[in-house]
């Protein structure tokens, strides 16, 4: 669907004035909407003098880009700005609302000012909502430079916009907004008497202002939004000064950017994996909780954790399997809040036991040999013989069993020939694989003797 903010064109027709939001009807995050490049905050990496889309807009230069980052830190007013030149005219989409009709629609409505020498800045607000066949719609418009294209997301757009698109885009990635630069801007926007909430006669302490920047999670957006409840809130009070009981109500309960399915969900799995790799129980439990707070299902969890047990820890603590698995049975079991615990359990025994992925080296190494080697014969020695043939022509001829040996060992090679005598499993010298590593020396001795 076509934004109402686009324009009808007509040959010859010049566009419109936007008109200025209006201080009654439009939100705070809107009024207080950047109106030059030097108002963007927290973007100085691509804004600030000499950066890439300063000096882009300074040449009055625009190529295709993607602006990517998280929510609320100016991807659509950097898109505004950016097509706010002479002669251009900005025609937005929404990719959760539009199709491929709409494109091509907007493509008409671009060839059709071209005629009249103006340019079309198209952009599309979450991107990564196009399928295949909406973003390859686009590809031969933006080729032909019949319009630019300015495309937002927060998904990482190597995984999100096709590949012929993505080659004709420049990316540029915007952070999220610090607390200090949050907290400065709720401040303004409390004061201003124009475009923000100073006619309020409500203040707003710096410690305010400081609380409403964490419960933003670097989203200006958000941020403004919680400012602008918590001042109604006590203006209805017959208050002059934001309370904690009107920051507590605007704000609510902060949802923790983390995407089940999607970049951050990867992120953060990442994070508690390598940091119970690291043996950082602390920083394990966070990255869990983060999990957890953002709505991850507890078994997924669960499930990381078994698969840990033996990639990472192994026979160095052979205990931590049967945990693991215990504690994924324990969570299936009784689920959620009270699952927590037993997780909890297990990630802190997991981050400080003796750590070896020898295991897991060991199948990988013994996986390539035989895939490499090919259906190699089984030794005779090792072979089923369940009938009278088969023992006739000599299946398990010289098969001797451990368990008759004196010490339960039978120093003979059990590998196809054909196979280099190099281990597959070695040891580390860790917890209680040290002890496995010289049981198997010796072993590994007498059989290279034999």
């Amino acid at each position: 669907m076509v934004d109402e903010e686009s324009l009808e064109l007509f040959p010859g027709e010049a566009p419109p004035a936007r008109p200025a939001p209006s201080a009654v009807g439009a939100p705070l995050a809107e009024r207080m909407r950047p109106r030059s490049l030097d108002e963007v905050l927290g973007q100085d990496h691509l804004v600030g003098h000499g950066a890439p889309l300063r000096s882009l807009v300074d040449a009055g230069e625009l190529p295709s880009v993607i602006l990517w980052g998280p929510p609320g830190v100016g991807k659509t007013t950097l898109a505004r700005l950016l097509a706010a030149g002479p002669q251009v005219d900005f025609v937005p989409l929404s990719a959760v609302l539009a199709g491929v009709k709409d494109v091509r629609a907007a493509i008409d409505r671009a060839r059709t000012a071209a005629r009249v020498g103006r340019r079309t800045v198209l952009f599309i607000d979450e991107l990564h909502r196009f399928n295949r066949a909406q973003q390859d719609a686009l590809l031969p418009h933006v080729e032909a430079g019949t319009v630019t294209l300015v495309g937002a997301t927060t998904e990482n757009p190597s995984f999100a916009v096709v590949a012929p698109l993505l080659s004709r885009c420049r990316v540029y990635t915007l952070h999220a907004i610090t607390n200090d630069a949050l907290s400065q801007l709720v401040q303004a926007a409390a004061v201003d008497p124009e475009r923000g909430l100073g006619k309020s006669g409500v203040i707003l302490s710096p410690e305010a202002a400081g609380t409403i920047a964490e419960a933003a999670d670097g989203d200006a957006r958000r941020a403004l939004g919680i400012v602008e409840t918590a001042i109604t809130l006590a203006r209805r009070g017959g208050r002059t000064e934001v309370s904690d009981d009107d920051l507590r109500e605007a704000a609510g309960q902060r949802a923790l950017l983390y995407d089940r399915d999607r970049e951050q969900h990867y992120n953060v799995i990442s994070a508690f994996i390598k940091s119970l790799r690291a043996s950082d129980p602390d920083a394990a439990l966070y990255w869990m909780a983060r999990m957890l707070e953002g709505g991850e299902d507890p078994l997924f969890v669960a499930r990381r954790l078994v698969i840990f047990a033996s990639e990472d820890v192994g026979n160095a603590e052979p205990h931590a399997l049967p945990l693991a698995t215990s504690t994924f049975l324990a969570v299936e079991r009784i689920g959620l809040p009270e699952g927590r615990i037993p997780l909890a359990q297990c990630a802190t025994f997991l981050a400080c036991a003796p750590k070896s992925n020898a295991a897991m080296k060991a199948i990988s190494r013994a996986t390539d040999a035989a895939r490499q080697g090919g259906s190699l014969e089984v030794p005779m020695h090792l072979r089923n013989a369940p009938t009278r043939l088969l023992k006739e022509l000599g299946y398990g001829a010289d098969y001797e069993s451990p368990h008759s040996a004196p010490d339960a060992f039978v120093a003979r090679r059990n590998l196809p020939e054909g196979l280099p005598d190099e281990p597959f499993y070695e040891p580390t010298s860790r917890g209680a694989e040290r002890e496995i590593g010289e049981r198997l020396a010796a072993w590994r001795k007498r059989q290279s003797e034999s």
